[in-house]
């Protein structure tokens, strides 16, 4: 396998390699909303490695090397020698229909040897617990289920996802690693600091929360936030909630806001908030961030079996992570970095929510506010 990386800008287009992968299989690309739409970029990339399929999406920042923009486009072509790759993608229908699309896709992308799923999903349309869900409910335990949902900067107005020329609202694109050869790494940490006591879910309805401990939950963020709910959703970004399950200890995800309705007093979350789960207010640390993205990385490095110096990584952190730590967001990048090493070929994005394995469980799962890192390599 060999990868490359590119970036893009309004004034040079892409900076494409001298000896560029001509036979690169894949390209998966990251940029602003604007960018995608309005722009000859993704047209570009199928242009210079017409073999490959393109895939993107819309996002809330870019990992771009060792850097993070929002005016720069990043870019990862990756070539793989004994590697068999499918794509898939279908639209939902409705954050109700996210349980459904999981399993098109996985059937789509099914056979005996499929290593691994990576996926890029609208951000706004999707109840990312119940795609996972999906996915989970298909794809053999062994499947290895990544990836993230596009973002919108700060605005939670429209995302898009693309594939081979096309950008749409309301999709998911699945992309299939299959083969022995195919060695896929994850990794996945948080960083936050829970505050204040543990609450009840008392009502909800899939992503949907009403009540904590029997009131409004909507009035009880208020409360905590105080002049920051004025805020809301963007500034609940800050103050994501820990839910936990009661009955499997260590069983924990985090989740974050991204809408309110002030007629019903209710909030919704990027996944799921299972009544009887327990819920707590958490904050963040700079310093715990940051050595939650080398954790992530590290975990992802050491799931390569370790020695591969041809892995690629693909990093995908929550916008809220990044609206937290402002400009100090590049320490979370450079201490992934340290421990990938210098040599892993590396880009990302920042997202809505991040799909990864859990620490403790191992199975696949909806986060919020995590650093997730997916790294491919093949063994030779």
């Amino acid at each position: 396998m060999k990868s490359e990386t590119l970036a893009w800008t309004q004034t040079r287009g892409w900076t494409v390699p001298a000896n560029r992968l001509q036979a690169a299989q894949l390209v998966l690309a990251f940029g602003n909303r604007d960018w995608i739409a309005a722009t000859p970029a993704l047209d570009q990339l199928r242009q210079t490695y017409p073999g490959a399929h393109i895939v993107a999406c819309s996002t809330g920042g870019q990992i771009v090397d060792d850097d993070v923009s929002d005016e720069i486009g990043s870019a990862m072509a990756m070539q793989f020698d004994h590697t068999a790759l499918t794509v898939a993608r279908v639209a939902v229908a409705g954050a109700e229909g996210s349980f459904h699309a999981g399993q098109r896709l996985a059937e789509a992308l099914a056979r005996p040897d499929l290593k691994g799923i990576f996926i890029l999903s609208d951000g706004l349309n999707v109840n990312g617990s119940q795609l996972v869900a999906g996915l989970r409910s298909i794809a053999d335990d062994q499947v290895v289920i990544t990836g993230g949902l596009a973002g919108d900067g700060a605005s939670f107005e429209r995302t898009l996802v693309h594939l081979d020329g096309e950008s749409l609202e309301g999709e998911v694109v699945a992309v299939g690693f299959a083969g022995a050869a195919m060695r896929i790494g994850h990794g996945s940490a948080g960083g936050w600091s829970e505050f204040g006591p543990r609450r009840s879910i008392t009502r909800s309805t899939g992503n949907q929360l009403f009540e904590i401990d029997g009131c409004s939950a909507l009035e009880l963020y208020k409360a905590y936030l105080g002049e920051e709910a004025e805020g809301l959703p963007g500034t609940g970004l800050l103050y994501p909630l820990l839910i936990s399950d009661p009955h499997r200890p260590g069983r924990s995800l985090v989740r974050t806001i991204l809408a309110i309705d002030k007629a019903t007093g209710s909030m919704t979350f990027a996944g799921d908030m299972p009544e009887g789960w327990t819920a707590q207010l958490m904050r963040g640390h700079f310093d715990r961030l940051a050595k939650a993205s080398a954790e992530a990385a590290t975990a992802a490095m050491t799931g390569l079996d370790c020695g591969h110096s041809d892995a690629a990584a693909i990093l995908i952190s929550c916008i809220g992570r990044r609206i937290l730590m402002g400009e100090s967001i590049i320490s979370e990048v450079a201490a992934a970095r340290r421990s990938l090493g210098e040599k892993t070929a590396m880009a990302g994005f920042y997202s809505y929510g991040e799909i990864s394995p859990h620490a403790v469980s191992g199975c696949s799962e909806f986060h919020n506010q995590t650093m997730t890192i997916t790294t491919f390599s093949e063994a030779a």
